[in-house]
């Protein structure tokens, strides 16, 4: 079977050349109980002032979190993505025109930008947030804490 092509989790961009973009690329751990179902992703930050690659893992909990996040998010709102285990993500609605994004990895980098993305960018996360789902559906089910097994096939 082969892996499901990069898909986008976040896509922020504006006309000023300022961007942030989360792309799960894939499992971590593909076919170990483990890790089959934390998902890799790069991180790719661009602005006048920097231009960023970071690697983030995302587990089934990270995705729930940002769902959940995204339905609350409103001008004055905060989101968050990762943190636990190293890059955090988080955005902050300034407005209906403006996002700010701050991107923390404790060893590499931290920076914040401003971002001016289109009308019904949240609608379209969740959109991407069903799309990385559906290319990586989870196979695995914790039974007992620390205690793993493939889920039933439907």
């Amino acid at each position: 079977m082969t892996e499901p092509k990069a898909v986008d989790l976040i896509h922020l961009e504006d006309g000023d050349g300022n961007r942030c973009t989360v792309r799960v690329t894939g499992r971590f751990r593909p076919g170990v109980l483990t890790g089959h179902d934390i998902l890799r992703a790069d991180v790719l930050v661009s602005a006048s002032f920097v231009d960023a690659r970071l690697e983030m893992c995302l587990s089934p909990q990270d995705l729930t979190s940002w769902q959940r996040s995204l339905a609350e998010l409103t001008p004055g709102g905060n989101a968050s993505l990762g943190g636990d285990r190293g890059l955090q993500l988080g955005l902050h609605v300034n407005d209906e025109r403006s996002v700010s994004v701050w991107v923390e990895d404790p060893d590499r980098l931290t920076t914040a930008l401003m971002i001016r993305p289109p009308a019904g960018w949240i609608d379209g996360h969740h959109d991407r947030l069903q799309q990385v789902r559906q290319a990586w559906p989870r196979e695995v089910v914790e039974t007992a804490p620390m205690a793993y097994e493939w889920a039933p096939r439907p």
